[in-house]
């Protein structure tokens, strides 16, 4: 498509954009003025007509799957399940029977039902069963997709690929790229089901104690073996996923013995509440401070009157403030056995005041909090100790709000604009978002420190955050990326919420007088971790890395 030809597209649903990137077309800045419409359009229904055209290549890929197959060592066998008759008219029977048939790589059995999957025969001469819901359809590379990606994964448990929904016309819209595998995310919503494919022993073992597909995968996902994600549309779904009060029932099943309660969370979310040690451990909550008694104040107290966990300690450093209404405060508050006042009189380093603070500390669990948030609700680091108590666990971060409401952090990506990115910023807080993730508690490369929650031990054995190369911005960001470098997991936590003043306290990094600095920042973060090529498994190579609202990549 011409930059005009996508320009007068574009026009149609955001003129100002369009016209702007028109100025700069014409004023014969090409690269500024491309960019400025792909990023207008990234969320407009016709981006996925064009990223389909661009991407796919489906008649390109069956002229070549021939040459393809003739090269593998290996030819897996594939079975397609069709399941999910009840209620299903004969013509949806016949759409998703004739799209498992009509595929580049053969199935080597179609069969119907879920039933008695040990007795039946024709699964005995297959490798994978792939499940097909009634009335949706198979994309025509899906079995060549899937038997692709075993050249690379002859162990894989499990392969799931993105999909799109499909209406009655046959349009297809509104396509799902999905993470990889993330079984935190998977517990809170189903997101493999729809197109997947299970090893036929895995299997035929989990459809015992399974009544439909969503309890299969739920028995399946607990093996040990990998699960892996195939980067392609490979099943177009009638409508969109839910798995309702059955799949709350089959993960309360799976996961009560471990002292866990499944609740309803939002947008057909589960909610976990993962077990507290007793008696409750300790957690040292740090605030730095200079000043700012306006946001200090208020981050106290709702600290103090809004938390429900009751064993906590407040540590405010005092970073050299000179106002005296803030020495009247701290002399004040500092009567409260809950809060220690320390002075730390030396220049402003973020990672070296939390590394003071944390050495300081008397708890076994340490909340880094910025001095501008807010706390909103009472569970708040209740929510952040049920992760953090867990082994697998590094970082807990909290779900983090504008004044406005709309969302300021829900994770880190890495690689977003070359150096890393806050999940679905600006998204109001009560719209479900890119497919209800905002609101799923899941595993994530990195969390902010402007509100997260780590056992102490876990702290110190990664060396706290880099005091020497990351004073001020992307601390916290390699600090994280330490903890899954040394076999740690960090996680969202979208039921624990804040607001936040993002910044009030030290400024913005790109102003005059912190750009030099921020450059040798990030160039740190940049160096250290490959954050130009970084492939973060919570982003699809499909959305567009210089954003952070999960739009389509064009």
């Amino acid at each position: 498509m011409t930059f005009w030809e996508l320009f007068f597209r574009v026009l149609l649903h955001k003129p100002a954009q369009a016209l702007a990137a028109a100025y700069w077309h014409l004023t014969r800045r090409r690269v500024r003025a491309r960019n400025r419409l792909r990023v207008a359009c990234a969320d407009l229904p016709f981006a996925y007509e064009v990223w389909i055209r661009n991407t796919e290549r489906t008649a390109e890929v069956a002229r070549e799957a021939g040459k393809s197959v003739e090269g593998w060592a290996w030819r897996p066998r594939l079975a397609v399940l069709l399941h999910g008759r009840t209620g299903a008219s004969p013509e949806q029977v016949r759409t998703s029977a004739e799209t498992a048939q009509d595929q580049i790589y053969p199935a080597v059995a179609i069969i119907d039902g879920l039933d008695d999957l040990v007795g039946k025969a024709v699964l005995k001469d297959c490798d994978y069963l792939v499940p097909l819901g009634v009335g949706d359809r198979l994309s025509e590379t899906a079995l060549f997709r899937i038997a692709e990606a075993l050249q690379t994964h002859r162990d894989a448990a499990i392969l799931y690929g993105d999909h799109d929904e499909v209406d009655e016309l046959g349009r297809r819209r509104r396509p799902w790229f999905k993470p990889r595998w993330n079984r935190e995310l998977f517990i809170a919503q189903d997101y493999i089901s729809s197109a997947m494919a299970i090893d036929i022993a895995l299997a035929r073992d989990a459809a015992a104690g399974a009544r439909n597909v969503t309890e299969l995968a739920i028995e399946a996902s607990s093996t040990e073996r990998p699960i892996v994600h195939v980067p392609h549309i490979l099943c177009h779904v009638s409508q969109r996923f839910a798995g309702g009060s059955k799949r709350l029932t089959a993960l309360s099943r799976k996961l009560e013995p471990l002292g866990a309660h499944c609740i309803d969370g939002p947008f057909g979310t589960v909610k976990v509440e993962w077990p507290l040690p007793q008696p409750l451990p300790l957690v040292s909550i740090i605030v730095p401070t200079k000043d700012k008694l306006e946001l200090l104040q208020p981050c106290i107290e709702s600290v103090l009157e809004r938390t429900d966990y009751d064993q906590f300690e407040i540590l405010i450093i005092d970073n050299g403030s000179i106002e005296k209404r803030t020495a009247s405060y701290l002399a004040m508050i500092a009567k409260d056995p809950k809060v220690r006042v320390l002075t730390y009189p030396h220049q402003y380093n973020f990672s070296a005041i939390n590394n003071f603070a944390a050495h300081q500390a008397r708890g076994d669990f340490l909340c880094l909090l910025n001095n501008d948030t807010e706390v909103v609700n009472a569970g708040w680091l209740t929510e952040l100790m049920r992760y953090a108590v867990r082994e697998d666990i590094g970082a807990a971060g909290a779900k983090l709000l504008y004044e406005d409401g709309t969302i300021q952090h829900a994770g880190v990506v890495i690689g977003i604009g070359d150096a890393a990115g806050h999940a679905h910023r600006f998204l109001p807080g009560h719209e479900p978002g890119y497919f209800c993730q905002p609101h799923a508690a899941q595993f994530v490369s990195a969390v902010t420190a402007a509100c997260l929650v780590i056992e102490k031990s876990k702290f110190e054995a990664v060396g706290g955050l880099d005091e020497d190369s990351l004073a001020v911005a992307f601390n916290d960001v390699d600090f994280c990326l330490k903890l899954e470098k040394a076999g740690l997991r960090n996680v969202y936590v979208p039921h624990a919420v804040l607001v936040h003043h993002e910044s009030k306290s030290r400024g913005k990094d790109i102003s005059p007088a912190n750009i030099d600095r921020y450059q040798r920042e990030l160039s740190v973060l940049q160096d250290r971790w490959g954050t130009k090529t970084y492939e973060d498994p919570l982003h699809n190579p499909n959305l567009d890395r210089y954003s952070e609202t999960f739009v389509i990549r064009l």
